[in-house]
């Protein structure tokens, strides 16, 4: 269901310019449930765009019609999916655990409490944050090696570290 939710919502906008509006009056329980979610699409087995959130706001399925569309259109890595490649699309949905903040005395101690192929990361210091989902790992097996590309994605040099640097993790259900 959250596939059809992600693909229906794309293909409303390429017919109205805006997400697919959700009506979670006749939905399942489940999908009026507050999530959060990040939308992936592939084609071709490439990245063509990503977009999520790590906070609740919405029903799992706004939440997935709304990252469909933003994936599609406003991932400002990938110029606006269109009617030629729609049907090309490949949808991946992760449906994340509320993040659980993270207690650590040092980067090594940090590392150690890492679960590879289990946990996403979120990591900030002032205004520097991002995140990598677990999927990463399938890409990034080496515990340093995440942090550091985790902490490249927020800005900072790779070697950096700060006692001032706060951490959360969660999981997340692929879908």
């Amino acid at each position: 269901m959250l596939r059809s939710i992600a693909r229906e919502s794309i293909a409303h906008a390429l017919d109205h310019g805006a997400p697919l509006p959700v009506d979670t009056n006749d939905l399942p329980d489940w999908l009026r449930e507050p999530r959060a979610t990040f939308v992936t699409l592939e084609k071709n087995g490439e990245l063509r765009g990503c977009i999520g959130t790590l906070d609740a706001q919405y029903s799992l399925a706004e939440d997935v019609a709304q990252h469909a569309h933003a994936a599609a259109f406003r991932d400002p890595r990938f110029p606006p999916v269109t009617k030629e490649e729609w049907p090309e699309l490949e949808y991946h949905i992760s449906v994340l655990s509320a993040p659980e903040p993270l207690s650590f005395t040092s980067e090594t101690d940090l590392l150690n409490q890492l679960r590879p192929g289990v946990d996403g990361l979120i990591i900030e210091e002032g205004r520097a944050r991002a995140t990598f989902l677990p999927q990463v790992w399938e890409d990034v097996s080496d515990p340093i090696d995440f942090l550091r590309h985790l902490k490249v994605k927020a800005g900072l040099p790779p070697e950096y570290w700060s006692d001032a640097i706060r951490a959360w993790r969660y999981t997340a259900e692929r879908v």
